[in-house]
């Protein structure tokens, strides 16, 4: 069975990236943890780098779905350096999950026995955000107009999948449209899709103008996802 490559995407996760990454490194399964700061103004590389992680980074902020492939690019080299059995399946993990990343395990199981393509996590339990459910409804009303499915939590960031499912999903969509997108694209391909509830959380999310103007982009990103795809 292949073994499991953490990806992690991560922007200024100075305080919380090094006990995520620490918590990854136990999930069953996980021989690699890659974190990509994606041009933090803070210490997100140094501390990943110094929990573990193979840390990469660029000096400019380019999205989490230009992270998420760059995570895979590097995974795809070191599985040519290090032959497993198989391409290692990917699973990409939110960089302030901190020590719930060690619950991400029931994620890896379904996939690594065959019986998923893709898993998505429903967390257990919800962090109270400071937003009003727009950028979730606009992401999973479009997902259920190109589907026919409505998944629980259709932004949920934790997902495990086979490299011929990630293969499947590329090219990754621009920024904060990759969940999005890559639910509907690999559901209109046929991949089998399974939510999992899991004890994670997020840091909880405020109401000051950085929170609003990050909950902006969000929207436009994944307005422009579902543009793409449903025309």
């Amino acid at each position: 069975m292949p073994p499991v490559a953490v990806v992690i995407p991560a922007y200024n996760e100075a305080d919380r990236i090094a006990d995520t990454v620490k918590a990854a490194r136990t999930l069953p399964g996980v021989d690699v943890v890659v974190v990509v700061d994606d041009g933090s103004a803070d210490r997100t590389w140094q501390a990943a780098l110094d929990a573990g992680a193979r840390a990469l980074r660029y000096g400019k902020n380019r999205g989490k779905g230009m992270a998420m492939a760059v995570g895979a690019v590097e995974v795809s080299q070191i599985d040519r350096r290090q032959p497993a059995d198989g391409p290692r399946h990917l699973l990409f993990l939110d960089a302030d999950l901190g020590a719930t990343a060690a619950c991400a395990g029931p994620l890896i199981a379904p996939v690594a026995a065959g019986e998923a393509d893709v898993t998505i996590a429903a967390f257990a339990s919800r962090v109270k955000l400071g937003g009003h459910g727009f950028v979730v409804r606009l992401s999973g009303g479009g997902i259920r107009r190109a589907t026919g499915w409505a998944p629980a939590q259709p932004l949920n960031g934790q997902r495990c999948l086979s490299r011929a499912a990630f293969e499947a999903a590329r090219p990754l969509a621009r920024g904060f449209g990759v969940e999005t997108a890559m639910t509907i694209d690999l559901a209109r391909k046929g991949m089998r899709i399974l939510e999992v509830e899991v004890e994670m959380a997020h840091r909880a999310t405020g109401t000051d103008l950085g929170a609003q103007l990050h909950r902006a982009r969000q929207f436009a990103e994944v307005g422009l996802a579902l543009a793409t795809r449903l025309g």
